[in-house]
């Protein structure tokens, strides 16, 4: 069995805590400004050539050949590295290659493809740290789950350490922050909100306060990428707990209002009345067509007893189409979705 066979599967498994990163990871800004900065000739300005090996095999997988190989590696003005996020882009552009090539394969598509576009000193410098790179991930994934359950914030906070810990036997400081930074600032980010979360010292309206005191510590573009996401979320799960205990209306808006602006909670009182009026329409619609169905008339009778009902009950069309669905979960006995 080739000792890489479960490189993939295993680092996304050891990974749990960062499966959405490089969806929710902003953008750098300056990104299309560095596609061509400190790039050689070869590198920026001859795609067709570096689109095969020298033994003329296609550098990218049947998978990738719609892309762009995505190597937009920085050198600074004396031709030498700049380790960064794009460093790393670069590299899991060959590795995500695994499955479709073996490793020895996409080795030495790598090296092919660096040495045809790279001069020294930077060849260097990228082959050996692109090295390290791949013993890292073979090593990542061996690395094994703590002994807690999953539902311990403390399980995700062992993982990210062990990851941490891996990393600084391959790399150093300044090439961890270059090639990890954004998604370690995810992660720490992801790890002291799932613990506030957790923490039972805490009411709602102290959880509430905490999260928007991580959340404003955040950098601007990750504040764009993750509020929505996050608030949303965050203000879900508080009111579904404040419910939950028998909590009053005046301390979920106190919640929310610390957690999302007064602007906000307001919006979000007016949705909870809106979804009030339209339970209580369709749960008063349902009796009154339950004791129609229950009743001795005829089957025609009674359709047209509940066509007529339904008209007084739901004036547009679409809340027509609506309520027939809440019928057909009524009549096999399920949750209705009222989306709360």
């Amino acid at each position: 069995m080739p000792k890489y066979k479960l490189w993939i599967s295993a680092a996304a498994a050891v990974l749990i805590i960062g499966a959405l990163v490089f969806w929710l990871m902003p953008q750098d800004g300056q990104a299309s400004a560095a596609q061509n900065a400190g790039q050689p000739a070869a590198a920026g300005n001859n795609h067709a050539m570096q689109a095969r090996n020298p033994d003329g095999a296609p550098y990218f997988s049947p998978s990738q050949q719609d892309t762009e190989i995505n190597c937009q590696i920085r050198l600074d003005g004396a031709q030498r590295l700049i380790v960064n996020e794009q460093t790393r882009n670069c590299f899991e552009y060959f590795i995500t290659q695994y499955g479709e090539k073996s490793i020895d394969q996409i080795k030495q598509d790598f090296g092919a493809y660096i040495r045809q576009s790279y001069k020294e000193p930077a060849l260097t410098q990228i082959l050996a740290l692109w090295s390290r790179y791949i013993d890292y991930r073979e090593r990542l994934g061996g690395l094994q789950a703590p002994d807690l359950s999953q539902d311990d914030p403390q399980y995700y906070r062992a993982i990210y350490a062990g990851m941490q810990n891996l990393r600084k036997q391959f790399f150093s400081g300044y090439e961890i922050e270059g090639l990890f930074g954004a998604e370690n600032t995810y992660h720490e980010y992801t790890l002291k909100r799932m613990e506030v979360m957790n923490d039972k010292t805490l009411n709602e309206g102290e959880k509430a306060g905490q999260l928007k005191a991580l959340f404003d510590e955040l950098p601007q573009d990750w504040k764009e990428n993750l509020e929505q996401l996050n608030k949303l979320e965050d203000l879900r799960k508080l009111t579904a707990d404040i419910k939950a205990r028998g909590g009053s209306a005046e301390e979920i808006r106190q919640m929310r209002t610390s957690l999302a602006g007064p602007e906000a909670a307001q919006r979000l009182e007016a949705l909870d009345m809106q979804r009030a009026d339209w339970k209580n329409k369709v749960n008063g619609y349902l009796a009154e067509r339950d004791s129609i169905m229950q009743s001795g008339m005829s089957d025609d009778a009674k359709r047209k007893a509940v066509q007529q009902l339904r008209g007084q009950h739901f004036q547009t069309r679409e809340e027509q189409l609506r309520a027939s669905t809440f019928e057909s979960v009524h009549d096999q006995g399920g949750k209705l979705p009222y989306g709360e």
